[in-house]
């Protein structure tokens, strides 16, 4: 399909640079059946039903941007590195920038370079292995648990682009740029339909009939890239890594075989669980690498509703929600949205499809 189907405008003041406080005062727009109502997050239990599921992604955002220095004898150059995927116990893939100041063989020294060598706990040392459009692999100079401490005690919560333009992160976005339900560290995005949900919003989900079970995919900054390509068929998704397990696949099949519904809680558990399910619609335990793409005449196996918040024009995301509830029905929401004051984006408010 042609790339400029999914484009829209969007005024720069819709998009939300802090969270509602508190999380489940966001408002939440429900499309069903051509309709569109006005609603909040709060009300997502009155439309949900005794024996349907909840899923929720538990991936945990780690602190995956760095600044350093890139020092060639008395040629200085100052790196921004967003770590996007482990390749091994001491490499990750990364989006840096200048990535053209950068070649294999490079050293970067991450964190406070200004600190003595006795100061070892201010500072994180890789090498570059190689590097292609705007991407770089690093090769640390620590690994496993060592490496990811590092990490933890000298990164920076990777907000997108689209914030981190136009404000620095801050001790807040260490809590807020978090879900509920993280534990599982990996992820360098946050699967941002969680961040509207409260213990109180949950337990009165449960107290609805509805059980809620836990799947993993470690979002990739690859979710804020935008096509490029003029046809989807050109553009390829970066790949992110997803578990299932066998007690949730079971569950989740027990659910459908008794007439409840599956219901996403964004589009990350959304791709997850869609990956982990066969032509016969039966979820199958799953681990691995996933780079599935939606579009519009995907066949959607699992999920029977979603989550999930406002995206970017032109984004694979708005492309997978036009999929799941029709092209037309999203540019009538979206359009809904803008002119209704919707706050739009990773903080912003949430929108629940109803297929």
């Amino acid at each position: 399909m042609r790339v400029d189907l999914f484009d829209f405008d969007l005024p720069p003041e819709r998009i939300a640079l802090r969270p509602a406080e508190p999380r489940d005062s966001a408002r939440m727009l429900v499309a069903r059946g051509g309709g569109l109502e006005d609603r909040s997050i709060r009300d997502l239990p009155d439309y949900l039903r005794p024996g349907d599921a909840l899923v929720v992604n538990d991936t945990r955002v780690i602190p995956a941007r760095l600044s350093g220095i890139r020092a060639r004898e008395d040629n200085i150059a100052r790196i921004e590195a967003t770590l996007i995927k482990r390749e091994g116990s001491n490499l990750w893939r990364a989006l840096a920038k200048p990535a053209k100041r950068l070649a294999p063989g490079d050293r970067i020294r991450f964190g406070d370079a200004s600190e003595s060598m006795a100061c070892l706990l201010a500072f994180l040392d890789a090498d570059v292995v190689e590097r292609a459009e705007g991407e770089v692999l690093l090769s640390f100079h620590l690994d496993g648990a060592a490496l990811d401490e590092a990490i933890e005690r000298i990164g920076h919560m990777p907000l997108p682009p689209y914030i981190a333009a136009r404000r620095a992160d801050d001790d807040r976005d260490g809590a807020d740029y978090q879900t509920m339900f993280a534990r599982e560290p990996g992820a360098v995005a946050a699967p941002t339909a969680g961040l509207h949900f409260t213990p109180a919003l949950v337990a009165a989900i449960e107290a609805r009939g509805v059980a809620l079970h836990r799947v993993t995919l470690h979002v990739g900054a690859g979710t804020f890239l935008p096509v490029k390509a003029d046809d989807t068929d050109a553009h390829v998704m970066h790949s992110e890594w997803g578990v299932v397990s066998a007690e949730t696949a079971a569950a989740l099949n027990a659910v459908r075989d008794n007439g409840g519904r599956i219901v996403a809680a964004g589009t990350t558990a959304l791709r997850v669980l869609e990956s982990a399910t066969g032509e016969n619609g039966r979820i199958a335990a799953f681990s691995g690498d996933t780079a599935i793409f939606i579009t519009p005449g995907y066949a959607f196996r699992a999920v029977d509703a979603l989550v999930t918040n406002f995206h970017l024009p032109r984004s694979t995301l708005f492309m997978l929600v036009s999929a799941f509830s029709g092209l037309e029905t999203m540019r009538s929401a979206y359009a809904h949205a803008i002119a209704a004051g919707y706050r739009f984006y990773s903080y912003g408010d949430a929108c629940l499809l109803l297929r």
